[in-house]
């Protein structure tokens, strides 16, 4: 198979499997979805649903987030990992979105990008499930897939992202990327995996799987 046709059999059977794409994250807007993004690095997505109840009722806006202390939100996230830095990445972007942005996130991956704690991959989740535009997030879980399945040789997130935006019509971009991430969490997962049985390994996977 050239790699074009794997990428189509990809294409197909994750529609076939996954029609339907929620969004993982539970969120009431585009700024709560964007803290739910930015906690969820280095923690499930399940972890980060049962925290953001918490801190959402305390705070789901800018303007009440900076009436918190950043200890107040690091006490709340501490199960999300990370909290120290998170809390204050929370804190001070909310700051920026109101002195700069009239206290709504922007729709732009560079104003993302420039808040603290929003790279890339958290930049791409909201520009495409907040505000619908074309985009690729690619974690280390939609790295390992596109791998396995020699759709990409990249080394990084970021050479992978362009291999698949390259083999994928744009207009599915949005969806298709949560498509990986749920065959991967119930059929292709880091470890324990079973390349013989799995939809998609079995017939466009690495050889050097069922070794």
């Amino acid at each position: 198979m050239t790699k074009k046709e794997k990428a189509s059999f990809v294409q197909n059977k994750l529609e076939e499997l996954y029609p339907k794409t929620p969004i993982p994250l539970d969120h009431q807007d585009d700024y709560t979805l964007l803290i739910a993004v930015l906690l969820s690095a280095q923690c499930t997505d399940a972890r980060v649903n049962k925290i953001t109840p918490l801190l959402f009722e305390r705070a789901n806006t800018p303007q009440q987030m900076i009436q918190l202390e950043i200890e107040e939100i690091r006490e709340i996230i501490y199960p999300c990992g990370l909290s120290p830095a998170k809390s204050k990445n929370i804190w001070n972007l909310s700051h920026i979105l109101l002195d700069q942005h009239a206290g709504q996130v922007p729709e732009s991956f560079e104003e993302l990008e420039a808040l603290p704690g929003v790279g890339h991959k958290t930049a791409s989740v909201v520009m495409s499930q907040a505000f619908g535009h074309p985009a690729f997030p690619v974690d280390t879980h939609i790295h390992r897939l596109a791998h396995r399945w020699t759709l990409s040789t990249g080394k990084n997130v970021t050479q992978t992202e362009k291999d698949l935006k390259r083999l994928f019509p744009k207009e599915i971009w949005n969806k298709l990327h949560l498509q990986f991430i749920f065959f991967g969490r119930e059929h292709c997962p880091a470890r324990g995996h079973h390349p013989n049985v799995c939809p998609i390994c079995s017939v466009v996977g690495r050889k050097s799987l069922f070794k």
